[in-house]
């Protein structure tokens, strides 16, 4: 929940501290940019002082730096707490469903779908708290993230022990450690490289489409003599897109990679995205229009991100919980990039010139995905039933994060 209970008060920050909105897209800038650069260092952390610390700690990072978002009086201070905000997300996402899984008594598979469940809950239903606390105030989303975070973080301390291991199984543990430039070789495989380079301009397209549409709605609604549409209206919208999202990455998603091959799918996502932020463009003035394609492009993106989390799993031979904290990274340094375009681009070429260069950056995707699919011979090659259940499990979290 609490990662998508900001996304409804962007404008009403705008208003209410004087501020743009490229200035306050920069709270995902600041957010996204952080959890990007941590994530090349969690799995190292996380064998250091095991997965129930890590956990701890990023909860802690968050409950802080959410408060202090909250009680700040200026953008610019808001923007820093978000980055520590940040640091404390990619603790928390890159270990938290290895936890589930390694506590779960029901089967590591029936843990994942759990997860995956309550996943989808969360993101659908975090805008729409978000829009309802918002429209109290803005500082409400970031006190109710820093309460749901606390309540997390507690249910953590009381609940979740660490497994008992003997002597033999704590060298062994110790030995399959990372070392803290595991990730950064990582970067060596051509598979892995060529899909965190498509995430990259994947992930500018998708943080396009999520922190920028706030403001064209709004100026929309304006536009159409509307009189209330504030935190709570954009919080039903992305309620609707966080719905499709969780429905398609859940239940549609393994479907489609099944029949169909990872390969396909991706082509295909890819498209529709790119085709959605072209419509956003053209449909820039119409309020139901930019609704309608923000909640359909949620179907395409939960497919997606399913999809790609899989295709990365699958092209390489390199430990699970290095690829996806590679590929993690460097995806969410991508998505940190469109924020902090997407305003003065608006400013200086129009409303819809954003949604334009997200469109072209999914079809720079698309090339980089068909110029370099060489490199990936061994997606499709691996039966989704072998992958192993720890490796999912990382390969889920940082996917669905």
């Amino acid at each position: 929940m609490g990662i998508g209970l900001v996304d409804p008060i962007l404008p009403a920050i705008s208003h209410e501290l004087g501020a743009t909105a490229s200035q306050t897209m920069l709270l995902f800038t600041s957010y996204l940019f952080i959890t990007g650069v941590a994530m090349f260092f969690t799995s190292w952390v996380s064998g250091r002082i095991g997965v129930r610390w890590t956990l701890v700690l990023g909860l802690v990072l968050i409950v802080v730096f959410a408060g202090l978002a909250g009680a700040s009086g200026t953008v610019a201070e808001i923007i820093g707490f978000r980055a520590g905000w940040g640091l404390g997300n990619a603790l928390f996402i890159s270990t938290a469903l290895a936890a589930i899984v390694g506590a779960a008594s029901g089967g590591a598979r029936q843990a994942i779908v759990l997860y995956e469940a309550a996943l989808g809950v969360g993101m659908a239903v975090g805008p729409l708290v978000g829009g309802a606390l918002g429209s109290v105030s803005w500082r409400g989303p970031f006190f109710g993230t820093a309460v749901l975070m606390a309540i997390a973080l507690l249910a953590i301390l009381v609940l979740l022990r660490a497994p008992k291991l003997t002597a033999s199984e704590r060298e062994a543990a110790r030995a399959q450690r990372p070392s803290i430039l595991a990730s950064f070789k990582a970067l060596g495989n051509p598979a892995l490289l060529t899909l965190a380079m498509v995430a990259v301009f994947y992930n500018f397209g998708f943080f396009v489409l999520l922190a920028y549409s706030p403001y064209p709605m709004e100026a929309a609604a304006l536009a159409s003599g509307a009189t209330a549409f504030g935190a709570h209206e954009l919080g039903l919208v992305f309620f609707g897109w966080g719905l499709a999202l969780a429905i398609t990455s859940v239940l549609v998603a393994p479907v489609l990679t099944r029949r169909f091959g990872l390969r396909p799918v991706l082509f295909t996502m890819l498209a529709g995205l790119a085709i959605c932020l072209s419509l956003l463009a053209v449909f820039i003035d119409s309020l139901p229009g930019l609704i309608a394609v923000v909640v359909v492009s949620g179907l395409l993106l939960g497919v997606m991100n399913t999809a790609l989390t899989e295709a990365v799993m699958e092209a390489t031979d390199l430990p699970r919980n290095v690829a996806s904290s590679t590929y993690s990274a460097v995806r969410f340094i991508g998505g940190a990039i469109a924020p902090a375009v997407a305003g003065p681009l608006a400013a200086s070429f129009g409303a819809p010139a954003p949604y334009w260069f997200g469109a072209a950056s999914i079809v720079v995707s698309i090339l980089v995905l068909a110029l370099f699919g060489s490199q990936l011979h061994r997606v499709g090659s691996v039966p989704h039933e072998t992958v192993e259940s720890e490796g999912e499990a990382a390969a889920i979290t940082a996917g669905d994060a």
